[in-house]
């Protein structure tokens, strides 16, 4: 809302307490309910010193002051009336919580910050027309012995503290650890303990015709074994596998003792299970929708299944909660009327509405301070100071330039030509050091926005360190005051990149505080808190006349922007187009993220009609979900809560197999959330605790992003943090067994490279001492049997040590052989693990991935290119686990096996060595057939993804004829494709 003219300062700087604010008469109407006293019987920690009942005192509290003024309100009262006043002196307020019941179960009023009318037991007790609430006031309790031990057990697993806060300036880590426990909760409450230890693996799409060509009168066969004995059944595949249970014991049903099945015993007491594997059969899908059925019906291989006794749901407990639950309410500010302080006495402001300050934002650059200086000693530096919303520049400032030494100090303000009160949520102040020679730079001060610092043709600057800090905290509230920052330094040449994109967008400070660049800033400080109101919905008289008003010429022009490619920058002609016609643009729901990314995120009333728009996105609701376009609003140019939930919200109709799909985008996405606390971290949440295979691989991609990547360490720890406290004891235990086989390998793995010559070969007295290492390793600290990270319906057991060896490879990774733990499959075939260290293996995982959702796509044609995207998982900082396929070697091998370095020139190298494999002609056509598929199902996949480095070395071919490429770390470029 507009306040009179900029003369009349709404609040007060601290540097300048003389002046006041012009009050108006408290008179408005539109103010009443945020100046309403609340009635709250206060249930005290202490007792009647005579009948033992706990003191209980009635207050009317206003309705606008906050948690922690009400705290300290029951104290003072308190000391005052209290039989034991003692007790009271010899404590303070943070020292107790403050509980209320809802529906049975315990609430804390968490918030100290939140405004009392905006408690979501205020809101309860008003839909329950109570008069008088009841708050608990409740002394804080010392976590027991158990709970720090399940506390460091989590560490552990997720390799990064959660209890630390040494390097946070706010509570918001522990903020988010409180708020994700009522959603893990409700879903842990809400999911099938039957279903979820079974985890089965199915597909809603449709059977691919090619598929359906090798199955005979819809029927297939399928071996159900028991013990010693089997039995051979014929099944539709649209029975369900409880029809198939069915049917099998009703044609056993005199022949029970023979399959060691007890008299007494039915189908309902047992659940079928592919043999070797720990995956499932079960529940009401028809089998022709399960991965592992539709793989053998591709392959040609029979479909042996184990009729076996159904998994205890008890072995999923979730170790209980020790922290009460708080509601969704908890940090939500008011609405601008309740917060504003139009027509307020001074006696009644106790949050201001940051749409009351018209003022324009500034900042201090007090100086900054580097441990090591520079080589270079000729050097100037500036600072510049940008405010950005996502990847939108919002204003731009900066610094003059000074000689940099080890401290520079300006001491100056920067004010931006952005008001406080035009600040969305999600706002970065974005701060970078610059150098450069120093008779080069200007020395101006406060360049306009537009005026880069790199536009000086007479030198070049260069970027060195940069650090965010979000203009509006977790609890929408205004930062101010000082600020001490580490800096995050820009990699230089030769260092490694890693995703420097992302990485620029994050509001953590660097944890090295002693080694890294630091600058100390100041923010204004306000006589009260400063909250961002939530905005509510009106309608927009402009409505939806535009499209009456709108001339053909310009809609054919607007369909035009629309179709145009996702990775085609918008002009600025484009965006005012969009944003004209916007309620023509929304009812095309290709148009939103080119619609929203036209938006002015830095004009408070633009964001106003843009959530006016959004209230009308019918459209978008009931078309069909499109993941590529929903993934483009969770990408860095959104920065919204609201669009970034809106695209979440899309997601929620996505199957467990597509969700596995995407995984490993949507886990780079939550980089891009301003916050910890968001749709999409509670998204990957509820899914993670729905399906075992989900939250196996969640770990995994969360872990190692903690693992790697350092600016959004503590981000991923939060959510795994509240992953791990719902998966239940049974997964737990099988995550500590993967950590315990990581870490010992990884032991193994650098002891080895440090023996070996940084070279590619490898001596016979290498092997002998890995081999020598791992048999100590495997009578002591080995488990008896691991989940395979990459495949987690697979159980690997003991070391085969014979077959293990050191790759030739400058990264020496260990190839390893495990004996499959799983007593009921079928061959002794081992299970092959390629260990390596020195390699991100995340950027494989991509390539895999991506090849698997062409594989899909193609399948969904009914194309079979016979692509083999085999297992690859990083499992930590460029530690990882890669699947050996079995039965492959490389088609350099081939060639030099067989005539030589010059059998690269020879055209029937291949022919000749798939029919040696192959002595059956049948067999031999077979494999030439799938020898085509996949050579031009690659070639396609690599030249999309502008994959490169592609030789004799790292291409393989199965002796059954799949060609396939493997090391994808050596590519230089990948394009991805929304």
């Amino acid at each position: 809302m507009e306040l009179g003219d900029y003369e009349q300062p709404v609040v007060m700087r601290e540097e300048n307490k003389r002046r006041r604010r012009r009050m108006k008469p408290h008179c408005t109407s539109s103010n009443l309910s945020s100046m309403e006293l609340i009635s709250i019987e206060f249930i005290l920690p202490t007792s009647n010193k005579h009948t033992k009942v706990p003191e209980m005192m009635l207050l009317e509290i206003a309705g606008n002051c906050t948690v922690e003024q009400m705290k300290a309100q029951i104290w003072m009262r308190a000391i005052e009336m209290s039989q034991t006043t003692d007790f009271y002196h010899a404590f303070t307020p943070d020292q107790f919580i403050l509980q209320y019941q809802k529906k049975g179960q315990w609430y804390e009023i968490y918030d100290k910050h939140q405004v009392l009318q905006t408690l979501d037991c205020i809101l309860y007790w008003k839909v329950l027309q109570k008069k008088v609430g009841k708050i608990y006031v409740v002394q804080k309790q010392k976590p027991s012995e158990e709970v720090q031990e399940f506390q460091r057990q989590l560490n552990n697993l997720i390799g990064y503290d959660v209890t630390d806060v040494s390097n946070v300036h706010d509570d918001e880590l522990e903020f988010t650890r409180r708020r994700l426990v009522t959603p893990r909760m409700i879903e842990v409450a809400c999911r099938d303990p039957k279903l979820y230890a079974m985890h089965p693996w199915t597909t809603s799409k449709p059977l691919p015709e090619y598929l359906f060509k090798k199955i005979t009168n819809n029927n297939i066969f399928i071996i159900i074994h028991r013990g010693t004995t089997s039995q051979k059944i014929k099944v539709s595949i649209d029975d369900t596998p409880d029809t198939i249970l069915h049917s099998f014991f009703t044609k056993i049903a005199k022949k029970k003792s023979l399959m060691d099945i007890p008299e007494d015993h039915s189908e309902l007491d047992f659940v079928l299970r592919i043999c070797g594997r720990d995956e499932y059969i079960t529940g009401e899908t028809p089998i022709k929708d399960f991965h592992w059925i539709r793989q053998c019906l591709k392959n040609g291989e029979e479909i042996h299944l184990v009729l076996d006794n159904p998994p205890d749901p008890n072995e999923d407990e979730v170790q209980k909660e020790e922290w009460p639950l708080v509601d969704d309410c908890t940090g939500v500010t008011g609405y601008h009327e309740q917060l504003t302080i139009d027509g307020k006495d001074h006696e009644r402001v106790f949050t201001i509405s940051l749409w009351d300050c018209n003022r324009k934002f500034r900042v201090k650059i007090i100086g900054i301070d580097i441990p090591v200086l520079p080589r270079n000693t000729d050097l100037t530096v500036f600072v510049e100071a940008n405010i950005q919303h996502g990847q939108q520049l919002l204003s731009q400032r900066r610094t003059s330039s000074k000689p940099f030494t080890e401290e520079v100090l300006w001491n100056i303000w920067l004010e931006f030509d952005i008001k406080i009160k035009d600040l969305p949520k999600g706002a970065l102040l974005n701060l970078q050091i610059y150098c450069g020679k120093a008779q080069g730079l200007s020395t101006k001060t406060n360049l306009p926005s537009h005026e880069s610092p790199n536009s000086d043709s007479k030198c070049k600057t260069q970027l060195l360190y940069y650090v965010n800090l979000l203009l509006i905290d977790h609890r929408f509230l205004l930062r101010s005051g000082e600020y001490v920052l580490h800096m995050w330094k820009i990699p230089g040449k030769g260092e490694e990149q890693g995703s420097i994109n992302a990485d620029k967008l994050t509001s953590a400070t660097n944890p090295d505080k002693e080694n890294s660049m630091a600058i100390s800033i100041v923010l204004d400080k306000y006589c009260h808190p400063i909250a961002l109101p939530k905005h509510r919905i009106t309608s927009d008289p402009q409505g939806d006349r535009t499209r009456a008003e709108m001339p053909n010429q310009l809609r054919k022009q607007l369909e035009e922007i629309i179709a145009t490619d996702p990775l085609n920058p918008l002009s600025p002609e484009d965006k005012e187009l969009l944003w004209h016609f916007r309620y023509e643009s929304i009812k095309h729901p290709k148009a939103y993220p080119k619609l929203l990314s036209s938006v002015k995120w830095g004009q408070q009333e633009i964001v106003a009609k843009t959530y006016q728009l959004l209230a009308k996105k019918e459209v978008w609701d009931q078309s069909t979900l499109d993941v590529g376009l929903t993934m483009q609003l969770l990408d860095c140019n959104f920065s919204d809560e609201n669009v970034r939930a809106m695209a979440v919200q899309k997601l929620e109709s996505l199957e467990d197999d597509d969700v596995l799909h995407y995984l490993l985008q949507l886990v780079q996405a939550v980089k891009f959330e301003p916050y910890h606390d968001s749709a999409l971290a509670r998204f990957l949440l509820k899914r993670g605790l729905r399906n075992k295979r989900i939250g196996h691989f969640l770990f995994w991609f969360l872990r190692s992003e903690i693992a790697q990547s350092m600016h959004y360490q503590q981000r991923f720890a939060v959510i795994l943090e509240a992953y791990l406290r719902g998966c239940g004891k049974a997964m737990l235990h099988d995550f500590m067994k993967q950590v315990q086989v990581i870490e010992s390998l990884h032991k193994v793995t650098m002891e080895i490279k440090s023996v070996s010559a940084e070279k590619y070969d490898v001596t016979s007295q290498v092997i002998a001492q890995l081999r020598q290492k791992l048999e100590k390793l495997q009578s002591s600290r080995l488990p008896e049997s691991f989940r395979v990270p990459y495949d987690p319906g697979l159980r690997a057991g003991a070391l085969v040590i014979e077959k293990c060896k050191v790759m030739a490879s400058k990264k020496k990774p260990l190839w390893l052989e495990f004996k499959c733990a799983d007593p009921t499959a079928l061959s002794n075939e081992t299970i092959g693990i390629i260990f390596k260290h020195g390699d991100d293996l995340r950027q494989d995982m991509l390539i895999l991935q991506i090849l698997r959702i062409m594989e899909s796509i193609w399948e969904a044609e009914s194309l079979d290119l016979c692509l083999l995207p085999y297992g690859c998982i990083s499992t930590g900082n460029k530690i990882g686990m890669i699947e050996i396929v079995k039965d492959a070697t490389t088609i350099a091998k081939i060639q030099q096996s067989t005539v030589g370095n010059t059998g690269a020139f020879k055209d029937e190298i291949l022919n000749q060595w798939l029919k040696e494999r192959c002595m059956i002609e049948e067999k031999f056509q077979a494999a030439v057939e799938r020898f085509v598929y996949s050579c031009a199902g690659y070639c396609v996949a690599t030249f999309v993804l502008g994959i490169g480095d592609r030789h004799n070395d790292n291409i393989m071919i199965t002796e059954t004829g799949e060609l396939f490429f493997e090391n994808f770390i050596e590519v230089g470029t990948v394009y991805i494709l929304h």
